[in-house]
């Protein structure tokens, strides 16, 4: 099997069950427990839209049997997972309690436009999904806090990663230099080409930033552009307070690595979804 360990992510494989875990947060393993999945074979979707409604139901108990066995795999209570219904906004919400009791909170109106979830709250899982999309994982080792954000080219120029923090900041007192952040695999600068009407307006959102040429880079001879999304969110999370050393890249492109990790641009329709959880022991 593809081994995509590197100096900050070590790749497990147990019981055929494929995933990720930061080394970074593996210091904490008596307090957090979490992962990044990994395998095509494997899809983490619970709802699609009604257009497509009568594959729905197989595909929702599919991903709920994914869960349970990646859950399984981590040592952990699937029943406890919390996910947003990610619709690509700036929206995180604090998770208090589990609103159902035997079962995963999947599909509920309340996390409708919703992007990242928030708990101090122990055996509440959070997760999100992504293809090519970036997964952020946020813990606060001295406030006990996580969140789990989902940021795609709208959310990052949204900059919910920064909303994220200054959430935690307000409602848990957290400080920035305490939080650690680990940036989940997704697609990268190689692979995120754009033409004006994205990157238009990431210039004008981002334009201060001291090495913007680098960051939004034309490609000769076309009508396309790159964009670093995982450089901004490292340098908008750094200007909000967090350290450099505690934000955490996975380095990992999900188009390099389609053959374990879903991309939007390499499979395009019909494509697959992973999940990023974390959750407080």
């Amino acid at each position: 099997m593809k081994d995509l360990s590197n100096k900050n992510v070590i790749y497990i494989c147990k019981d055929g069950i494929q995933y990720l875990q930061f080394r970074k947060l593996l210091e904490y393993k008596d307090i957090i427990n979490h992962a990044y999945s990994l395998g095509i074979d494997r899809n983490y979707r619970t709802a699609r839209a009604k257009a497509v409604e009568q594959s729905s139901e197989n595909e929702k108990s599919d991903a709920e049997k994914d869960y349970k066995q990646l859950c399984d795999a981590i040592e952990t209570d699937y029943i406890n997972v919390v996910k947003p219904n990610q619709t690509h906004t700036k929206n995180v919400q604090i998770v208090q309690n589990k609103i159902n009791k035997n079962r995963p909170d999947f599909n509920l109106t309340q996390y409708d436009n919703t992007d990242g979830l928030i708990t101090n709250q122990k055996e509440i899982i959070l997760s999100t999904t992504n293809a090519d999309c970036i997964l952020l994982l946020f813990f606060d080792p001295v406030k006990k806090v996580i969140a789990n954000v989902h940021s795609g080219w709208k959310g990052t120029l949204q900059k919910i990663s920064v909303e994220a923090v200054r959430k935690m900041k307000k409602e848990y007192e957290c400080n920035p230099e305490d939080i650690i952040c680990c940036i989940c695999p997704s697609i990268r600068k190689c692979h995120f080409e754009v033409r004006k009407d994205v990157q238009e307006p990431y210039y004008n959102e981002f334009k201060e930033l001291p090495n913007i040429e680098d960051i939004i880079v034309k490609i000769p001879d076309t009508d396309r552009w790159t964009i670093d999304t995982v450089e901004i969110n490292k340098i908008i999370l750094e200007k909000e307070g967090l350290k450099k050393e505690n934000i955490i890249d996975s380095g990992l492109c999900s188009v390099c690595n389609s053959d374990l990790i879903h991309s939007y641009r390499a499979e395009k329709q019909g494509y697959g979804l992973n999940t990023a959880l974390i959750e407080l022991k």
